[in-house]
């Protein structure tokens, strides 16, 4: 069993390879686009809302909505794919026993130049650049999802770990 567990370890990396797969795929679209892809996801969000909240609005209201916000959904798209792109690459680093601050610095640096190098990717496609403020927006989402691996791998251990063992040498 030790021996299947060692073996299938280094595949636990792989949701995150996928995820940065699928960033460096959306960087690799046309500002044309990926500003189509932002105004449909944008639009289908605030149709939704408008079901859900009962607004009442028309096309010319949704259509006035998205323009206003828009640019909101694509930075949050941003630090969404950062943050999920962290979550997948802090659990297995937290599998294979790194805990605190060499967690939070080893996954949140991968993350960091990761989101530099793909701003760097932007900008030999056509319509698109690099943008410093994508890579703190996108920075934001890592640590955000860093932080979510390390409360919830608190929670499942139990609390402080690290007490319990000091207690139970007493």
């Amino acid at each position: 069993m030790k021996i299947i567990s060692t073996l299938l370890k280094p595949l636990s990396f792989v949701p995150a390879l996928l995820m940065m797969y699928l960033i460096f795929t959306f960087s690799s679209q046309t500002g044309a686009e990926s500003s189509s892809l932002s105004t449909k996801v944008t639009k289908t969000v605030l149709i939704v809302a408008d079901h859900v909240l009962d607004k009442g609005w028309d096309e010319g209201d949704i259509q006035e909505r998205v323009e206003k916000y828009e640019f909101y959904v694509r930075k949050a798209a941003h630090m969404t794919e950062y943050c999920i792109l962290a979550i997948t690459l802090a659990l297995p680093l937290y599998v294979y026993g790194l805990r605190g601050f060499p967690l939070l610095l080893l996954a949140g640096l991968v993350c960091v130049v990761f989101a530099a190098t793909d701003e760097y990717h932007q900008s030999m496609v056509a319509d698109r650049g690099p943008s410093l403020r994508d890579v703190g927006i996108d920075s934001v989402g890592a640590l955000i999802g860093i932080t979510l691996v390390r409360i919830f791998s608190w929670i499942a251990l139990g609390g402080d770990t690290r007490r319990r063992k000091r207690n139970r040498r007493r």
